[in-house]
C-alpha cells in the first residue's frame, strides 16, 4: 500500500493498513495511525501524529514549520485525531514554542481546498473550513463550527460551537456560539436555526437560546446587564451555560 515512488523516511511509524501515493514524502518523526490514505505529492513532516482513517489529498502539506518570525527550529507538535479529511492543498503547521508548542486538530473534521491552518490552533470535531479558509496563529474553532469559502481569522480570535461564518468574511473578534457572523469587520447577524435543529437541539433549549441572544444583541443593554438577566430569567441549560461562559471569557471581545 506504500508506492514505490513515495520517501518514507526512517523513524517514521506507520500501522500496516496505511495508504501512501506516488511521490509522497512522510518524514522521520511522523506516526500515522491505522486506515488512514494519503494521496500522492503529500508532505508530512516535523513531529506529526495524525490518527485513524484520516484522508489526506494531493499536494496537501502537514507538520511543516510554523510561519512565524521568531520560530528557531524548536521541537513542536502537530496532533491530528481520526476520521478528518484534508483536501487538496490543505496546509496545518506546528505550534511555536511561545504559544505552547502545539496545534491540536480533534475528529471528523473537513478542511477543503486551499484551508489553512496556523500555528498553535485548536480545531475541535465536526468543524468545516471551506475552500480558502485560513486560520491565523492561536485560533480556536469549536466543535461543528462552519466557516465558508475565504473566510479569515484573526490571532487568537475564538469561533463558538455551531456558528456559521458567511463566505468571505474577516472575522477579527470572537463570534458566540450557535449565532451566524458575516462581513468586513465580520459582525453577529443572527442566529444558526437550522444548524441548530439539524444537530438534534431540543425546542426548548433553542427558545432559551433565541432569549439570551436578543438580550445580548438586540435589548440595549450592557454586557453585563444581560448576562445578568440571562442568569435571572432563563431556564439554565448546558447550551445556555456556553453561550454565557464563552462571552465572559472572551478577551477580544464579541462580535456584537
Amino acid at each position: 500500500m506504500i508506492h514505490p515512488t513515495a520517501i518514507i523516511q526512517s523513524g517514521a511509524r506507520i500501522a500496516d493498513n496505511v495508504s501512501v501515493g506516488p511521490y509522497s514524502v512522510i518524514g522521520e518523526h511522523v506516526v500515522i495511525g491505522s486506515g488512514t490514505t494519503v494521496a500522492s505529492h503529500v508532505v508530512i513532516e516535523g513531529w506529526t501524529e495524525i490518527g485513524s482513517d484520516n484522508r489526506i489529498f494531493q499536494f496537501s502539506s502537514i507538520g511543516a514549520d510554523p510561519q512565524d518570525l521568531k520560530y528557531a527550529g524548536q521541537k513542536t507538535y502537530l496532533k491530528i485525531g481520526d476520521r478528518n479529511r484534508m483536501r487538496e492543498f490543505t496546509t496545518l503547521n506546528r505550534g511555536t514554542a511561545e504559544g505552547g508548542g502545539l496545534t491540536t486538530v480533534g475528529n471528523d473534521n473537513l478542511f477543503m481546498a486551499y484551508s489553512h491552518v496556523a500555528h498553535d490552533c485548536i480545531v475541535h470535531d465536526h468543524a468545516v473550513l471551506a475552500n480558502g479558509a485560513t486560520l491565523a496563529g492561536h485560533v480556536e474553532v469549536e466543535s461543528a463550527a462552519i466557516l465558508g469559502g475565504l473566510v479569515a481569522v484573526h490571532q487568537f480570535c475564538r469561533v463558538g460551537c455551531h456558528t456559521m461564518i458567511s463566505g468571505g468574511s474577516m472575522v477579527n473578534q470572537d463570534v458566540p456560539p450557535y449565532t451566524i457572523a458575516q462581513g468586513d469587520r465580520a459582525k453577529t447577524v443572527g442566529l444558526n436555526l437550522i444548524g441548530l435543529k439539524r444537530c438534534g437541539f431540543s425546542e426548548g433549549t433553542i427558545r432559551g437560546i433565541k432569549k439570551a441572544y436578543r438580550l445580548v444583541f438586540r435589548s440595549g443593554l450592557n454586557l453585563e446587564g444581560a448576562l445578568q438577566k440571562i442568569a435571572d430569567d432563563i431556564e439554565p441549560s448546558s447550551e445556555l451555560d456556553h453561550f454565557v461562559s464563552f462571552i465572559k471569557d472572551s478577551q477580544r471581545g464579541i462580535a456584537k
